[in-house]
């Protein structure tokens, strides 16, 4: 049986421990509940903004917009996003695997498509660049101020990649976000847009347009692509807040365990002590007396 100064040391520092993954579950909850709020403001705006772009390109093809232009994969860009932090279970590993599983079936249909990776999340950057992978750039700043602006950026440049042609198709790879305990690996393509709704299945919309179809697709298509940019990031951030506060959760009930049973073994060794005691001082006293 452990001493007692072990055993008290060790109290101290599972009380320590709880007492963090106490407060790093509650900073967690904190953000996620300001960010789900965002999400679900987001979603509908987000949802309608994309159904009347699918809409207009669907009526109009010959509309010149090179974000629907549609040709080989020579060249893919795989935007993964993930998280700059730890300590948030399998949130991390999971992107790392699904992004390989997604290389290895480009490379199995074509040896030669080249294939570029835009890491968002210093862990993924720090795994992936001790790799082979081409890194096209490396975004983990994006988390430190996450806002509609400073995501534009990013978007932008990616959309200005794919438009200029050095990128065939781009893909998103991320958590997406459905509840605290829940988030879905997720691989969204997002350019050339994809019409996914055709023929009689598609709803009928009689639009006006002002000044013209033109105008509005080369106006409200670069705000959709941006918007829809936003909405993973703020999926992935939602994702990971979540994943945190349960990891944290599981993390603080194992340490209550861990501490109940360290208190039961230190009280345990301490009437041991104390029996001790006073068997040698009754001895003494008996030796005494003899």
């Amino acid at each position: 049986m452990p001493n007692l100064k072990e055993v008290r040391i060790r109290i101290a520092s599972v009380s320590s421990t709880m007492q963090i993954t106490s407060a790093m579950k509650m900073v967690s909850a904190s953000k996620l509940r300001k960010v789900q709020n965002l999400i679900l403001k987001l979603r509908p705006y987000s949802a309608k903004l994309s159904e009347i772009i699918e809409n207009i390109c669907r009526e109009n093809f010959e509309v010149d917009t090179p974000f629907t232009e549609s040709r080989p994969q020579n060249h893919v860009l795989l935007v993964i996003v993930a998280s700059n932090k730890g300590l948030c279970g399998a949130f991390n590993t999971n992107i790392i695997k699904e992004t390989n599983a997604r290389i290895a079936a480009y490379r199995e249909k074509d040896k030669y498509c080249k294939i570029s990776l835009l890491c968002i999340g210093k862990r993924l950057s720090d795994f992936f660049e001790k790799s082979d992978y081409t890194i096209a750039g490396v975004r983990n700043e994006i988390f430190d101020h996450l806002t509609f602006e400073a995501s534009s950026k990013i978007a932008q440049e990616i959309m200005d990649g794919f438009s200029s042609k050095k990128y065939d198709t781009v893909e998103f790879i991320y958590n997406k976000f459905k509840n605290a305990a829940t988030q879905i690996i997720s691989v969204e393509q997002f350019l050339p847009i994809v019409n996914e709704t055709s023929g009689e299945s598609s709803s009928q919309n009689d639009y006006i347009f002002e000044p013209s179809k033109e105008e509005i697709i080369e106006s409200v298509l670069p705000l959709a692509l941006k918007t829809q940019f936003y909405k993973v990031l703020l999926d992935s951030f939602a994702s990971e807040q979540g994943a945190r506060m349960i990891s944290m959760q599981k993390a603080t009930d194992n340490a209550t365990e861990l501490l109940k049973d360290l208190k039961l073994s230190y009280n345990k060794a301490r009437q041991a002590a104390i029996t001790n005691e006073i068997i040698e001082i009754v001895s003494a006293a008996n030796a005494l007396q003899g």
